[in-house]
């Protein structure tokens, strides 16, 4: 399965109603670093497909999700369970580091 696009509308309906964890990518299209995990949160999307839904939001589109969420600095990766968000890290990472981060967290 591929990200899930999130906006301002549909945030609440994907992310804090799912019934599976969510990882939710708080990124933008000018942030180098974001770029560099990209692929790395595209290939966790498909290995934990059923398990854990990825989904992107871009922090310029949706500003006051970010916000909502204390988003300072991107990439910012959050997990939610049960509609709170239980988990935060801050930065780049590779597969290793951030598949760490969901399995401790889910």
């Amino acid at each position: 399965m591929s990200e899930v696009i999130l906006n301002g509308s549909n945030f609440e309906q994907e992310v804090l109603k799912s019934d599976i964890p969510v990882l939710v990518d708080f990124w933008a299209t000018w942030c180098g670093p974001c770029k560099m995990v990209a692929p790395i949160i595209a290939q966790i999307a498909v290995k934990y497909d059923g398990k854990v839904k990825v989904a992107k939001l871009d922090v310029d589109e949706a500003p006051e999700v970010a916000e909502s969420f204390n988003v300072s600095s991107i990439p910012t990766m959050i997990i939610f369970k049960n509609g709170e968000a239980v988990a935060q890290r801050v930065g780049g990472a590779g597969m290793g580091v951030l598949e760490a981060f969901i399995n401790d967290n889910i």
